[in-house]
C-alpha cells in the first residue's frame, strides 16, 4: 500500500425545506436579494428532535455501504455543533454505527473537512486501514432570525467519505493547512466557551453567530484561498490547467467566483451545491462531492482541489488524486 482512495462517499440534508422567500418575507427584504448576494436559493434545517449525529450517522452509513463496510481504524467528526459542548460527539456516533474504532471531534469551522481529511489520509497510512470522515454542522440554531447576514446564508447538512488504502500515488498529493488568529473575531459566537460562560444573565444575541465584518472577511478568505491553492499547485507540480475538478468550500457565490479568477480555473470544472443547500460550513466539501461529484464522474487519475476557510480563522487547501 503506497497511496489511499475514497472507496464511499455519503450525504444527509434533512427534511425541512427553506426557500428564499420564507426568510426574504421575514425580513422584509426584496425578492431575489438573497441570491444575487449569495447565490443560494434555498436550504435545509434540522427539525427540533434532531441533533448532530442524527445527520450525521446517516450521511456516514451511505459512505460505508459504498465501501462495502471496511474495518475502520478511526473517526473523525468535523463539527462546530456537536450534540453536546462534553462529552465529545464521535464516540457516540462510532457507537450508532457498530464501529469498534478510535474517534475524535475536530471544530475546524468551514475548513474542517479539508484538516479532518488530511488528517485521515494520513492515519490510514499509518495504519494499513480505512478511516471514516464525517463533517456535520446544524447551523440554523446558531443564527439570529433577524439577521439577514447569517440567516440567509447558513444550512444543516452532513457529509461523509471512507478512505481506504490504494497501490500507486493516490490520495493526497499536497496539502497546505493555515490558521491566521489575528482573524479570530471575523465570525464569532460570542458566549458559551471559557472566556464568556452561559449565564442567566446572557442576551440571546450573544449564543448567536456574528459576522461584524463581511468586507474584511470576504477578502480575507479570498486570499487565503488563493494563496493556500497556489502554494498547493506548485507543491505538486500541476497548473490550474491539469486540474479536474475544484470543490471549494460552498461559503457564497462570491467568493467561490473572486478565488476562481485569481487561479485561472476553468469555471467549468467547478463542483457546487451552494444554490439548492447553502453553506453548511465543514459538511459543504464532501456533501458537494457525494452530490455534484458523483452526478459530474469522478474518475481515477482525476486531480480534485478542495479549499476552505473558516472561523479562527483556519483554511487551507489539498489536492486529493482521485
Amino acid at each position: 500500500m503506497s497511496g489511499t482512495r475514497i472507496s464511499g462517499m455519503g450525504h444527509y440534508v434533512p427534511k425541512r425545506l427553506v426557500t428564499n422567500r420564507e426568510i426574504e418575507a421575514r425580513l422584509g427584504l426584496e425578492d431575489g436579494w438573497i441570491e444575487s448576494r449569495v447565490g443560494i436559493t434555498s436550504r435545509y434545517y434540522a427539525d427540533e428532535t434532531q441533533a448532530l449525529t442524527d445527520l450525521a450517522r446517516p450521511a456516514a452509513q451511505m459512505a460505508l455501504a459504498e465501501a462495502d463496510h471496511p474495518e475502520i481504524a478511526f473517526l473523525i467528526l468535523a463539527t462546530s455543533t456537536p450534540d453536546h459542548l462534553l462529552p465529545p460527539s464521535a464516540p457516540l456516533l462510532a457507537h450508532q454505527l457498530g464501529l469498534s474504532c478510535g474517534a475524535s471531534d475536530l471544530a475546524g469551522a468551514c475548513a474542517g473537512f479539508i484538516n479532518a481529511l488530511t488528517l485521515g489520509d494520513s492515519l490510514v497510512r499509518v495504519h494499513g486501514k480505512s478511516v471514516l470522515v464525517v463533517a456535520a454542522n446544524i447551523l440554523s440554531r446558531r443564527i439570529n432570525p433577524a439577521d439577514p447576514s447569517t440567516s440567509a446564508l447558513f444550512a444543516d447538512a452532513a457529509g461523509a467519505v471512507v478512505i481506504s488504502p490504494a497501490q500507486g500515488d493516490s490520495g493526497v498529493i499536497a496539502a497546505d493547512l493555515v490558521s491566521d488568529g489575528a482573524g479570530y473575531d471575523f465570525i464569532n459566537i460570542p458566549a458559551g466557551g471559557s472566556r464568556k460562560p452561559f449565564s442567566r444573565e446572557l442576551g440571546a444575541d450573544e449564543l448567536y453567530m456574528h459576522m461584524p465584518d463581511g468586507r474584511g472577511l470576504f477578502s480575507k478568505a479570498v486570499d487565503t484561498m488563493v494563496t493556500s491553492s497556489a502554494r498547493v499547485m506548485e507543491k505538486a507540480g500541476v497548473s490550474a490547467a491539469d486540474i479536474t475538478h475544484w470543490a471549494p468550500h460552498q461559503a457564497n457565490l462570491r467568493i467561490t467566483a473572486a478565488v476562481e479568477r485569481r487561479l485561472g480555473l476553468d469555471p467549468s470544472r467547478g463542483l457546487s451545491s451552494l444554490k439548492t443547500f447553502g453553506n453548511s460550513s465543514a459538511a459543504t466539501i464532501p456533501l458537494t462531492l457525494s452530490t455534484a461529484g458523483r452526478n459530474r464522474g469522478l474518475h481515477v487519475g482525476d486531480l480534485v482541489l478542495m479549499s476552505a476557510v473558516g472561523a479562527g480563522l483556519s483554511g487551507g487547501a489539498l489536492l486529493f488524486r482521485w
